[in-house]
């Protein structure tokens, strides 16, 4: 037996904003990131459209990118003292992790951050509250997914948390919020969603219900993404549909060791963090190669080369077709194709090698690399990160 689990309900389109105004309740609790919701109006429209809902509301303000647990236990802290029963969040996808986690924290004081790492094992939630999420940015999809990923400062680790129980009830998909996105953002948060397409597809846990998801966000993805980068937003739209469909498809077929990696290595270095979307951007193609020894997987791979009209007789042209597609979007999104040149080279080598074998570890153990569909041993995995540093073929088959 298998779970599908979306959203109650996910208004989309533009102006879809405004359905905040049916909400029903009494305190809603906003939580919102660095300040481009509050700069653009947006803010001021949700926290009006909550007040004609009849809402007292609350504004938990200036959640960081890649949230951290005192960041979640101070906004839990101000949830239990305002005693909401509506959660709100908007912006991309930091603080609506963020909050996901602040309302465990919330209906549940009792638990434990290390409590929330083992996957799938949360308390009952929606004692006190219910969640609603809106995105501005199009890549994470946590409004409809059953993820958040916190970040564990004093470890330099950044942690998947994943229960059904986190899935949003509420959904509001709005692409004017999105219009706001820098290049930079459009870029990372594209490929974060095109990552979340393709190893969900290819994820040992997929299914006939996430496949048709994973096809079309990936179809839209590789003929919006770009267009959408150089300011159509027309694409711009396109996409903000695309990743939420990668959502739908990853939030229930989980996702592989593009993932794991990304986590691992986001948070792991003194010169600064690696972007999240960056990060699924430079590891997917090496990762794809990796995971094609596997035939069954292979096969998965080159199905989604022919889906999106990428040239090949056989399997193994058209997983080298989708690999040089992905380098190709990288160019084009002026993303690295290697750690080595991140940020014009932030991530010291001396460093990376150092810490090499234990952030290969961590990554062996994130919670993503189960569903992965080829097994991985901690030495596969550092040849792995090895390769994606310099962009050299490391792993042996």
């Amino acid at each position: 037996m298998a779970r599908f689990t979306l959203p109650r309900d996910l208004y989309h389109g533009k102006g879809a904003l405004a359905e905040l105004r049916s909400l029903k309740g009494k305190r809603a609790f906003v939580v919102v990131g660095g300040g481009s919701m509050k700069r653009f109006g947006f803010l001021d429209k949700a926290e009006q459209y909550l007040k004609e809902a009849g809402m007292e509301v609350r504004l938990y303000e200036g959640v960081e990118s890649d949230p951290s647990v005192e960041t979640v236990m101070r906004g839990a802290a101000a949830m239990r003292e305002f005693q909401p029963d509506w959660i709100v969040a908007m912006g991309g996808g930091s603080p609506i992790d963020a909050a996901k986690a602040m309302w465990v924290f919330y209906e549940h004081p009792e638990v434990t951050f290390e409590q929330l790492c083992v996957p799938f094992s949360f308390p009952t939630l929606r004692t006190k509250a219910r969640f609603c999420a809106i995105p501005s940015t199009s890549g994470t999809a946590t409004e409809v997914t059953s993820f958040a990923v916190i970040t564990d400062n004093a470890k330099g680790v950044k942690y998947p948390l994943a229960d059904f129980n986190i899935t949003p009830d509420v959904a509001i998909v709005d692409p004017e919020l999105a219009e706001t996105m820098p290049k930079k953002l459009t870029a990372n948060t594209g490929m974060d969603a095109m990552t979340h397409a393709i190893e969900s597809y290819v994820s040992t846990m997929h299914c006939e219900y996430t496949d048709p998801l994973a096809l079309h966000a990936i179809e839209l993805i590789n003929a919006n993404l770009v267009k959408s980068y150089n300011g159509d937003m027309a694409a711009r739209a396109k996409m903000h549909d695309a990743q939420c469909l990668a959502g739908m498809a990853f939030s229930n077929a989980l996702l592989g060791i593009t993932h794991s990696m990304a986590h691992k290595t986001g948070a792991a270095f003194s010169g600064g963090h690696i972007v999240h979307g960056a990060a699924n951007a430079m590891y997917l193609p090496k990762v794809i190669r990796f995971n094609a020894v596997e035939p069954e997987a292979a096969e998965r791979y080159a199905q989604i080369a022919r889906f999106i009209h990428l040239k090949g007789d056989t399997t193994e042209e058209l997983v080298a077709a989708l690999v040089n597609r992905i380098n190709e979007m990288n160019a084009e999104l002026n993303i690295p194709s290697r750690i080595k040149d991140y940020e014009g080279g932030i991530i010291d080598e001396k460093e990376f090698m150092e810490k090499l074998p234990h952030v290969a570890e961590l990554a062996v153990g994130d919670a993503c690399t189960g569903s992965n569909p080829r097994k991985i041993t901690p030495e596969q995995m550092a040849e792995l990160l090895k390769s994606c540093y310099f962009d050299k073929e490391t792993v042996k088959k």
